[in-house]
């Protein structure tokens, strides 16, 4: 195994839940709207991929107008981004157990560490320096260069192309189906870390799914790198 390729939203810290939801949350509040996400419903939005797709969905299934929404959402989705950024930089996010142990061990092996990822590199590498240390993960590929989400695969074909290894010797590490799919498109087998939004997803095809970093270590991978999964 040459490499290792990390989704983050989810993956690499619960970024979602701690957050993504936040951040609407508190864009809600300063907008002086009464809306509320918690953590059961914002799990269920999740469904709807986007954050601006997500707060059209939500505001209409509450009765806002479209004429409403088409002025509240972007001002509210431009303020969330905002108030995520903050939350990053707080240090309010922080990874998920185990991770920082296998990332340690995996360069302590000699593997590379690369990220393939649809969020804004505005909050992913600040967000990823403040977790583990700057200048760990190379290539980053975020959604300012792969701007279609998973399970698009081209955040992963360029992370390759960053590489310049062959898929064969490369394994990804996601949590949602989306990004297994994207993964295993790219050509890659794919370990799937579970996390409370993602437990039900259907994760066929995954050479090996576990609900926590804790689970996993360089021998763990190789293996399931060796397994690929099937089809």
């Amino acid at each position: 195994m040459d490499a290792v390729i990390f989704d983050v939203d989810g993956t690499l810290g619960d970024t979602e839940r701690d957050g993504h939801r936040v951040a609407f949350n508190l864009a809600f509040e300063e907008l002086g709207l009464a809306y509320r996400w918690d953590v059961e419903t914002y799990g269920k939005l999740l469904e709807i991929t986007g954050g601006r797709q997500r707060l059209h969905a939500y505001l209409e299934g509450q009765g806002m107008a479209q004429v409403e929404r088409d002025d509240v959402v972007p001002r509210l989705h431009t303020r969330k981004n905002e108030r995520f950024q903050e939350l990053v930089a707080d240090g309010r996010i922080e990874p998920r157990p185990g991770t920082t142990a296998l990332l340690d061990e995996l360069e302590g092996a000699g593997v590379r560490l690369a990220v393939a990822t649809t969020g804004s590199r505005a909050w992913v590498e600040p967000l990823l320096d403040r977790l583990f240390g700057p200048g760990r993960f190379s290539p980053v590929v975020t959604g300012d260069e792969a701007p279609v989400r998973k399970p698009d695969p081209s955040a992963y074909l360029q992370a390759l192309e960053g590489l310049g290894l062959a898929a064969s010797s490369v394994l990804a590490v996601e949590d949602s189906n989306n990004g297994l799919v994207a993964a295993r498109a790219a050509g890659l087998a794919c370990v799937v870390v579970a996390n409370d939004y993602t437990a039900d997803h259907d994760f066929h095809g995954a050479a090996l799914v576990v609900d926590t970093f804790e689970d996993l270590d360089l021998a763990t991978l190789e293996r399931a790198l060796m397994s690929k999964g099937e089809d």
